[in-house]
């Protein structure tokens, strides 16, 4: 996962206010935050699902998939992690899932507004 500059997508996001761009949609200030925030849900899905039971079995991390999913906010690329075993099933974005429910993104946008 790229490391993501809080101080640079404000920067932009102002910008692009003053000169009345959407903050919305591919070149918007938004899409970065939710794919960052994307990202890091995943990685947390499989951190809970690693736990010391399945590391027991010898389960363990074994590189990620990337996929473009569509969001209101934009497309954006997401990171899925990959364990050994496939006995992940991440929840937050399901396996062959492209396109992100308006709920979702908007509930995610509302916790950093």
């Amino acid at each position: 996962m790229e490391d993501f500059n809080f101080e640079e997508i404000k920067n932009k996001a102002l910008e692009q206010l003053k000169s009345g761009k959407s903050l919305l949609g591919k070149d918007g200030a938004f899409a970065p935050l939710l794919e960052s925030i994307l990202n890091a849900a995943l990685e947390g899905e499989m951190d809970a699902h690693l736990d010391p039971d399945e590391r027991e079995s010898g389960n363990r991390r074994n590189g990620k998939m990337h996929k473009q999913v569509q969001t209101p906010l934009g497309e954006v690329t997401v990171s899925t992690p990959r364990d050994r075993n496939s006995t992940f099933d991440p929840q937050f974005i399901k396996k062959r899932e492209t396109i992100l429910a308006d709920n979702v993104a908007d509930r995610i946008i509302g916790l950093y507004a």
